[in-house]
């Protein structure tokens, strides 16, 4: 699979100095972690689940996770692992390229129960989506999880969901958080990414934000984020992948402020259009909202609806500049440190302090390519929605 794939080869060519390289479900787990994107959660109780998973790859989605905790009641649970069993043997007779995909599970012992009923078909699965996680509840679904991958000879990963209260709250946050990277550490190898859940931080509270706000603009959840990047999204080699948190709306809403996405982008042609249609159905606040993820240190996004997956994406690509920054850092000559202007001759590159940007840069780059010069993510986006 690889990222724009929907994409007619000479499109790609078009649009890309470096295209976006191909991986599989067996690809490192820094280059799965790095390639996420929009991670796009459906019930696991559809009545077509392995259609509607065929049909999202066509869409470019990279990434799913097919949910049995909030999404669906607690009636269904049972039918809804049936569906999930059915489905699964359906995709692996097709043979078909499958996005990476991950079950959402309420509790520890559901992991193992799932894994020897999937039987021969466990190999279309990257793992699990670990939810409410905290010191106390995750150990016990990272061991069961790691039980699992041993019974069944099936690489398996966990996506530990942050959304617990005790997060949340100031007067246990730091202990929380403490007991959180140990259990994380501890089981770093089976560890892909960190999920962050901002619905439940709202709903502690009873907040939920507008299509006008972002998560940052909900202050008692940016000091969260701020603290979950601070202490496990670090550069140093102890971090871990964190993800940028859901983008509630795809519906047509009357407005009470002015849209924020500015029109000069957007002047020419076709992309007037995509403008008008990105600001009707709300999407000007999630493309903000994507721009201050990758600000405040997270990568991907957890989505609920298809319509988001391309700007998540479009918003992934490493411009040309970017481009050109880091590896003007990363240059080999460059490693005592220094100084210098960037090729753009717009800014200062300093090497030391600009190294782990320019890594995980170029790390992007490999996985959603670099745009050409002239391109931004307006053409990126009015290219997928061609497409």
């Amino acid at each position: 699979m690889r990222h724009f794939g929907q994409l007619s080869p000479a499109v790609r060519e078009r649009l890309f100095h470096q295209e976006p390289a191909e991986f599989s479900a067996e690809s490192t787990a820094r280059t799965l972690a790095a390639a996420l994107g929009a991670t796009l959660y459906s019930p696991a109780n559809r009545p077509n689940l392995a259609d509607d998973v065929l049909k999202q790859v066509g869409r470019g989605v990279v990434s799913m996770v097919l949910c049995l905790e909030d999404s669906i009641d607690d009636s269904e649970v049972v039918g809804a692992e049936e569906n999930l069993i059915e489905h699964f043997a359906d995709l692996d007779t097709r043979g078909a390229e499958l996005p990476l995909l991950f079950i959402r599970v309420r509790e520890p012992e559901q992991i193992p129960d799932l894994v020897h009923r999937l039987g021969p078909t466990v190999r279309r699965l990257s793992g699990f989506v670990l939810p409410k996680f905290t010191e106390e509840r995750g150990v016990p679904f990272l061991e069961a999880l790691t039980a699992a991958e041993a019974a069944s000879g099936q690489r398996l990963f966990a996506m530990p969901v942050l959304e617990s209260p005790e997060l949340l709250h100031l007067e246990t946050r730091r202990e929380t958080l403490a007991g959180i990277a140990r259990t994380v550490d501890k089981y770093r190898d089976r560890v892909l990414a960190l999920r962050l859940g901002v619905t439940d931080f709202c709903s502690a509270y009873g907040l939920r934000r507008s299509p006008d706000m972002t998560a940052y603009d909900v202050k008692i959840v940016a000091a969260v984020i701020a603290d979950v990047v601070n202490v496990l999204g670090r550069a140093d080699g102890t971090g871990f992948t964190v993800t940028g948190p859901v983008w509630e709306y795809f519906r047509l809403q009357e407005r009470m402020f002015k849209p924020q996405l500015r029109r000069s982008p957007f002047l020419e042609g076709r992309a007037e259009d995509l403008r008008t249609t990105l600001i009707e159905h709300d999407m000007d606040g999630l493309l903000r909202e994507i721009d201050l993820d990758r600000a405040n240190g997270l990568q991907g996004k957890t989505c609920i609806h298809p319509s988001h997956v391309l700007p998540v994406h479009a918003l992934s690509v490493v411009s040309h500049e970017e481009f050109s920054d880091a590896r003007d850092i990363l240059r080999p000559e460059r490693g005592g440190g220094g100084v210098l202007r960037s090729s753009y001759t717009n800014k200062m590159n300093e090497v030391k302090p600009h190294r782990a940007w320019a890594e995980r840069t170029l790390l992007r780059a490999e996985v959603f390519g670099v745009a050409k010069e002239d391109i931004g993510f307006v053409e990126l986006l009015t290219a997928g929605h061609i497409g």
